[in-house]
């Protein structure tokens, strides 16, 4: 049974991959959790046990994220965390880029976290309190060819969380993003699988030589969901890439940096 005193979160796209990470790790941290996808998360529900609830519903859907409101609402009486990290990875050509695709993508990237962002954060900002964690990506910071519709999603989504993160902030809302590089889930197997890049693709452009775990994601999610440790952290973009954004060096030079010792 949920605890009154514990904190509320709700994490989309909980099925699978860092969201999965992410609503185990904010239970692990004392959250009671609402986990969404497109269908029941019950597995992730079933290993949080106590203090989850599944959330299914399409975020990009309007009438359903009003229903997600009311539902956690309606158990919980409150929600003090939002994680936005549905999402669909993209990898095609821009010239080869349909309509339908282009829309799809910024359906679920960029429409969908603001539904979630405006009906959330009225229950947010009539309680003057709560953190929002957008997952956008390193592809929201950097171009990356063949994902024309990913990027500007991803970019759009830093640009919502900035957005909103000065018209809240003084209203005890925060609102900051996470960007992560290349991490190892299943959303990774299927983008490998369409044949773009190979696992030394990533590892070779990462000063860390490794690709992200899912937990790099959650623990730097959790930081910024606490409301005593990123108390003052509003606007934010938060790299979690292994240094790939900060890296400007060609590769035979990064490679050596890499191989030395």
């Amino acid at each position: 049974m949920t605890n009154p005193e514990n904190p509320v979160a709700v994490v989309t796209g909980a099925a699978r991959g860092i969201g999965r990470r992410v609503a185990l790790e904010l239970a692990e941290r004392g959250f009671a959790v609402a986990a969404n996808d497109l269908e029941a998360p019950e597995e992730t529900v079933a290993e949080i046990g106590d203090g989850a609830t599944p959330l299914p519903g399409d975020v990009s859907n309007e009438e359903a994220v009003r229903g997600m409101v009311e539902r956690v609402v309606g158990e919980f009486g409150r929600v003090d965390v939002l994680v936005n990290n549905a999402g669909i990875s993209s990898i095609v050509a821009a010239e080869e880029t349909s309509t339908e695709l282009w829309r799809r993508t910024l359906d679920i990237n960029l429409t969908g976290p603001f539904l979630m962002c405006r009906e959330f954060g009225k229950v947010m900002l009539e309680e003057r309190s709560g953190s929002i964690v957008n997952i956008s990506s390193v592809a929201g910071l950097l171009g990356i060819s063949d994902r024309a519709a990913y990027n500007a999603s991803k970019h759009g989504l830093v640009g919502l969380t900035r957005t909103l993160a000065g018209e809240w902030g003084g209203c005890g809302v925060r609102v900051n993003a996470v960007c992560p590089g290349w991490v190892k889930t299943e959303m990774d197997d299927e983008d490998q699988a369409e044949g773009g890049y190979v696992d030394s693709d990533i590892e070779g452009r990462t000063p860390m030589a490794r690709f992200a775990r899912p937990e790099d994601i959650a623990n730097a999610v959790a930081f910024l969901a606490d409301s005593e440790q990123s108390a003052y952290i509003n606007g934010h973009t938060l790299s979690v890439d292994g240094g790939w954004f900060g890296d400007g060096s060609w590769e035979s030079l990064r490679m050596r940096k890499q191989e030395r010792g």
